[in-house]
Protein backbone atom coordinates (compact mmCIF):
# COMPACT_ATOMS: atom_id res chain seq x y z
CA UNK A 1 0.00 0.00 0.00
CA UNK A 2 1.40 3.57 -0.97
CA UNK A 3 0.05 4.98 2.26
CA UNK A 4 3.02 6.00 4.14
CA UNK A 5 1.21 7.83 7.17
CA UNK A 6 -1.82 9.07 8.43
CA UNK A 7 -1.82 11.32 11.08
CA UNK A 8 -4.91 13.41 12.95
CA UNK A 9 -3.59 16.68 14.73
CA UNK A 10 -6.65 17.63 16.30
CA UNK A 11 -4.71 20.91 17.61
CA UNK A 12 -3.89 21.96 14.57
CA UNK A 13 -7.34 20.76 12.61
CA UNK A 14 -5.35 18.45 10.52
CA UNK A 15 -5.77 15.54 8.85
CA UNK A 16 -2.54 14.36 6.96
CA UNK A 17 -1.58 11.60 4.90
CA UNK A 18 1.56 10.72 2.94
CA UNK A 19 2.48 7.98 0.22
CA UNK A 20 4.96 7.03 -1.96
CA UNK A 21 4.93 5.66 -5.58
CA UNK A 22 7.12 3.90 -7.97
CA UNK A 23 6.62 6.80 -10.76
CA UNK A 24 8.02 9.78 -11.64
CA UNK A 25 6.53 12.99 -10.04
CA UNK A 26 5.27 14.15 -13.32
CA UNK A 27 3.56 10.84 -13.55
CA UNK A 28 1.86 11.24 -9.99
CA UNK A 29 0.91 14.94 -10.90
CA UNK A 30 -1.06 13.90 -13.75
CA UNK A 31 -3.15 11.18 -12.02
CA UNK A 32 -4.92 15.17 -10.14
CA UNK A 33 -4.46 16.72 -13.18
CA UNK A 34 -6.21 14.26 -15.41
CA UNK A 35 -10.01 13.94 -14.14
CA UNK A 36 -10.37 10.13 -16.14
CA UNK A 37 -7.53 9.12 -14.03
CA UNK A 38 -8.49 11.14 -10.94
CA UNK A 39 -12.17 9.34 -10.71
CA UNK A 40 -10.29 6.22 -10.69
CA UNK A 41 -8.88 6.72 -7.42
CA UNK A 42 -10.39 9.87 -5.88
CA UNK A 43 -12.93 8.30 -3.15
CA UNK A 44 -12.42 4.84 -2.07
CA UNK A 45 -13.65 1.74 -4.25
CA UNK A 46 -16.82 1.20 -2.79
CA UNK A 47 -17.81 5.08 -3.00
CA UNK A 48 -15.67 5.88 -6.35
CA UNK A 49 -16.20 9.37 -8.04
CA UNK A 50 -16.92 10.55 -11.00
CA UNK A 51 -15.80 14.23 -12.12
CA UNK A 52 -18.10 16.47 -14.16
CA UNK A 53 -15.77 19.27 -14.22
CA UNK A 54 -12.35 19.71 -13.71
CA UNK A 55 -10.42 23.37 -14.16
CA UNK A 56 -7.03 22.38 -13.00
CA UNK A 57 -5.84 25.85 -13.02
CA UNK A 58 -5.29 28.67 -10.40
CA UNK A 59 -8.99 30.03 -10.02
CA UNK A 60 -10.50 26.74 -11.76
CA UNK A 61 -13.60 24.62 -10.21
CA UNK A 62 -14.30 21.03 -10.06
CA UNK A 63 -17.53 19.85 -10.07
CA UNK A 64 -17.73 15.96 -8.85
CA UNK A 65 -19.94 13.16 -6.83
CA UNK A 66 -19.37 9.70 -5.41
CA UNK A 67 -21.76 6.75 -6.09
CA UNK A 68 -21.72 4.87 -2.84
CA UNK A 69 -22.98 0.95 -2.88
CA UNK A 70 -26.85 1.78 -3.22
CA UNK A 71 -26.89 4.21 -5.62
CA UNK A 72 -26.37 6.76 -3.42
CA UNK A 73 -24.88 10.09 -4.61
CA UNK A 74 -22.84 12.49 -2.47
CA UNK A 75 -21.47 15.38 -4.92
CA UNK A 76 -18.74 17.95 -4.06
CA UNK A 77 -16.80 20.56 -5.37
CA UNK A 78 -12.84 22.31 -5.28
CA UNK A 79 -11.90 25.30 -5.95
CA UNK A 80 -8.40 25.29 -6.86
CA UNK A 81 -6.51 28.67 -5.51
CA UNK A 82 -2.79 27.84 -6.15
CA UNK A 83 -1.41 25.30 -9.14
CA UNK A 84 2.82 25.66 -9.35
CA UNK A 85 3.13 22.24 -11.35
CA UNK A 86 3.93 19.41 -10.54
CA UNK A 87 5.20 20.37 -6.75
CA UNK A 88 1.88 21.21 -5.12
CA UNK A 89 -1.61 22.18 -5.75
CA UNK A 90 -4.33 24.05 -2.77
CA UNK A 91 -8.08 23.38 -2.60
CA UNK A 92 -11.15 24.41 -0.71
CA UNK A 93 -12.96 21.33 -0.92
CA UNK A 94 -17.00 20.88 -0.12
CA UNK A 95 -20.30 19.49 -0.37
CA UNK A 96 -22.55 20.30 -2.85
CA UNK A 97 -26.52 20.55 -3.39
CA UNK A 98 -28.45 18.28 -5.50
CA UNK A 99 -27.86 20.62 -8.60
CA UNK A 100 -23.66 19.80 -8.13
CA UNK A 101 -23.31 23.76 -7.06
CA UNK A 102 -21.85 24.76 -3.48
CA UNK A 103 -24.37 23.59 -0.71
CA UNK A 104 -23.95 25.86 2.25
CA UNK A 105 -21.18 25.58 4.97
CA UNK A 106 -17.65 25.85 5.25
CA UNK A 107 -15.16 23.70 2.92
CA UNK A 108 -12.47 22.30 4.21
CA UNK A 109 -8.63 23.23 2.98
CA UNK A 110 -6.43 20.62 1.38
CA UNK A 111 -2.66 21.30 0.44
CA UNK A 112 -1.08 18.59 -2.05
CA UNK A 113 2.72 18.51 -2.49
CA UNK A 114 4.49 16.62 -4.16
CA UNK A 115 8.50 16.17 -4.18
CA UNK A 116 10.98 13.44 -5.74
CA UNK A 117 12.95 10.73 -3.51
CA UNK A 118 14.95 7.78 -4.59
CA UNK A 119 12.08 5.22 -4.99
CA UNK A 120 9.71 8.06 -6.95
CA UNK A 121 7.63 10.46 -6.08
CA UNK A 122 6.40 11.09 -2.47
CA UNK A 123 2.85 13.26 -2.17
CA UNK A 124 1.44 14.80 0.91
CA UNK A 125 -2.07 15.69 1.24
CA UNK A 126 -2.86 17.82 4.31
CA UNK A 127 -6.38 18.62 4.86
CA UNK A 128 -7.21 21.70 7.11
CA UNK A 129 -10.69 21.88 8.91
CA UNK A 130 -12.31 25.22 10.34
CA UNK A 131 -13.44 23.74 13.59
CA UNK A 132 -12.78 20.57 15.95
CA UNK A 133 -16.49 20.03 15.38
CA UNK A 134 -15.81 19.73 11.54
CA UNK A 135 -12.79 17.17 11.56
CA UNK A 136 -15.09 15.39 14.14
CA UNK A 137 -17.92 14.96 11.68
CA UNK A 138 -15.58 14.24 8.66
CA UNK A 139 -13.74 11.55 10.61
CA UNK A 140 -17.19 10.01 11.60
CA UNK A 141 -18.16 10.44 8.16
CA UNK A 142 -14.97 7.89 7.38
CA UNK A 143 -13.11 10.57 5.61
CA UNK A 144 -9.34 8.89 6.86
CA UNK A 145 -10.62 5.17 6.41
CA UNK A 146 -11.62 6.66 3.37
CA UNK A 147 -8.62 8.52 2.12
CA UNK A 148 -6.85 5.73 2.87
CA UNK A 149 -8.72 3.06 0.81
CA UNK A 150 -8.62 5.55 -1.84
CA UNK A 151 -4.77 6.00 -1.96
CA UNK A 152 -4.68 2.66 -1.93
CA UNK A 153 -6.22 2.51 -5.64
CA UNK A 154 -2.81 4.50 -6.80
CA UNK A 155 -0.28 1.76 -6.90
CA UNK A 156 -2.84 -0.46 -9.44
CA UNK A 157 -3.64 2.63 -11.61
CA UNK A 158 0.56 3.09 -12.03
CA UNK A 159 0.99 -0.12 -13.11
CA UNK A 160 -2.34 -0.31 -15.57
CA UNK A 161 -0.43 2.54 -17.48
CA UNK A 162 2.82 0.77 -17.26
CA UNK A 163 1.48 -2.49 -19.07
CA UNK A 164 -0.37 -0.33 -21.32
CA UNK A 165 2.60 1.10 -23.12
Amino acid sequence: MPVVSSDTDRDALTLTFVAEFDASIDRVWQLWEDPRQLERWWGPPSWPATFVRHEFREGGESRYYMTGPEGEKAPGWWKITRVDAPHVFEFDDGFSNEDGEPAPGEPVRGVVTFEEIDAGTRFTIVTTFVSEEQLDEMLKMGMKDGMGEALGQIDGLLADARQSH
